[in-house]
């Protein structure tokens, strides 16, 4: 009884060794920045795992636990409340439409070598960089790398997030952003804010979306392959939604697209 206990403890405990990297490697999860240490050692086996290598993994090491970008996430539903009235008068439409018209005369080359690349015209581009950061005006304040990671590492969304972060790392490793690079609150990326998945999936060139020209190549990129095909974003719902998926978003959008380019 004694050696038959004694063997079964023993396979046990086999047992529990073999599953114990499974366990690290998905650490749980938290709602305060009480085991962000702890899940971030487990979270870069994670990402070292999926090819993360020195330089993202040292901005990984370097996160902090990001109370603000926790803040902002807990108002999310309520900055996308109300009707689409209320929604463009809160964000500016009027100003974003008259600005984007103007900017669409100022840089008409370039649009129109966009369009013709990717079959996407100037209006939805100018509507969503009007809306996003002010044509740039303000592109966040909020370190990228600690942004991305502590959503991974909240309880809310962290499916979601989880795949941003390992890229947000992995454009590390590329250059394209480094440990200090700041961003919005929910770790977007430049003119147009691209979730880092996205700028990996969707971003052209040197990806470097910091730089207007590069910022819209990759928001036409990604419009298209979210199925825009020409003419007037009011023809493209499927595509706008695809960029944001609050509908009171997507309405105002669709609006200042269509005003801008005089639909």
């Amino acid at each position: 009884m004694m050696e038959w206990g004694f063997k079964r403890l023993s396979a046990i405990a086999v047992a529990m060794a073999a599953l114990m990297p499974a366990a690290a490697h998905a650490a749980a999860c938290g709602n305060d920045g009480s085991g962000f240490e702890r899940w971030k050692q487990a979270f870069a086996q994670e990402a070292a795992s999926a090819g993360v290598k020195g330089r993202g993994l040292d901005a990984l090491a370097s996160a902090k636990y990001a109370t603000a970008t926790i803040k902002v996430d807990r108002a999310v539903r309520k900055a996308f409340s109300g009707d689409v009235n209320s929604f463009m008068k809160r964000r500016g439409g009027a100003t974003i439409i008259s600005k984007g018209k103007s900017l669409k005369k100022q840089h008409a080359k370039l649009f129109a070598d966009l369009e013709r690349r990717y079959g996407v015209p100037a209006g939805p581009l100018l509507a969503i960089w009007g809306m996003e950061t002010g044509f740039g005006g303000f592109m966040g304040k909020q370190n990228t790398v600690s942004a991305i990671v502590t959503l991974a590492y909240d309880c809310r969304r962290p499916q979601f997030f989880a795949p941003h972060a390992i890229a947000a790392l992995k454009l590390v490793d590329a250059g394209v952003i480094n440990a200090s690079s700041v961003g919005a609150a929910h770790g977007e990326i430049g003119h147009t804010q691209f979730l880092p998945g996205n700028v990996l999936k969707y971003g052209v060139g040197s990806m470097n979306l910091r730089e207007m020209s590069t910022a819209l190549a990759s928001t036409a990129n990604f419009l298209r392959a979210h199925g825009y095909r020409g003419g007037a974003a009011s023809a493209n719902p499927g595509a706008i939604a695809g960029w944001n998926s609050a509908s009171v978003y997507q309405q105002a959008i669709i609006i200042m697209a269509d005003a801008i380019d005089g639909n």
